[in-house]
């Protein structure tokens, strides 16, 4: 009777998985087909033997923090009571012409402006954008609503100042 119950068991379990391979996330997922470095590929490979899953801890791991998620602007301390804002990515501040986004870490950026902008300016095109943002864009406007915030509460406690970063044009060098 066991063995029965067993076979039985075992044709349910392969009629269920007539689809072919497992699943391997719990959540949707579909297959894509991409070109990467040999270099990367080894490195993949080094997080987990099988790339799919490599990449997704790589990409969790880049946009999360001890499992809680990354706050889209923050401001981080570099020195002794001196701080950087420090964005998540945005293809909305990208259009902000004077506005560079400098990556220091995986999907996070420092802001900085180009020479003869000043914070005032930033703020404006910040304004602008995000009245001109479409309101299905809710993870753009939410950190563009962010970044507004500090920057209004940066500017009125009088807690900004400007200083350069040295950016080089990578066609001469």
């Amino acid at each position: 009777m066991l063995k029965a119950i067993e076979m039985k068991d075992a044709r349910q379990a392969k009629k269920a998985n007539l689809g072919g391979r497992p699943r391997k996330f719990t959540e949707a997922s579909r297959p894509i087909t991409i070109t990467l470095p040999e270099k990367t590929l080894r490195g993949l490979e080094r997080i987990d033997p099988d790339r799919g899953r490599a990449i997704v801890k790589v990409t969790e791991r880049a946009l999360n923090e001890d499992g809680q998620p990354r706050p889209m602007v923050e401001v981080v301390e570099v020195d002794k009571k001196v701080g950087l804002v420090i964005v998540g990515p945005s293809q909305a501040l990208r259009r902000i012409p004077f506005l560079r986004l400098v990556e220091v870490a995986p999907s996070r950026f420092v802001l900085a402006l180009e020479a003869g902008k000043g914070f005032n300016a930033l703020e404006l095109s910040i304004n602008d954008l995000l009245e001109d943002l479409p309101a299905d864009h809710s993870q753009e406007r939410q950190l563009i609503t962010e970044l507004q915030a500090h920057i209004r509460n940066l500017r009125r406690a009088d807690r900004v100042s400007l200083a350069n970063i040295l950016l080089v044009r990578m066609d001469t060098v």
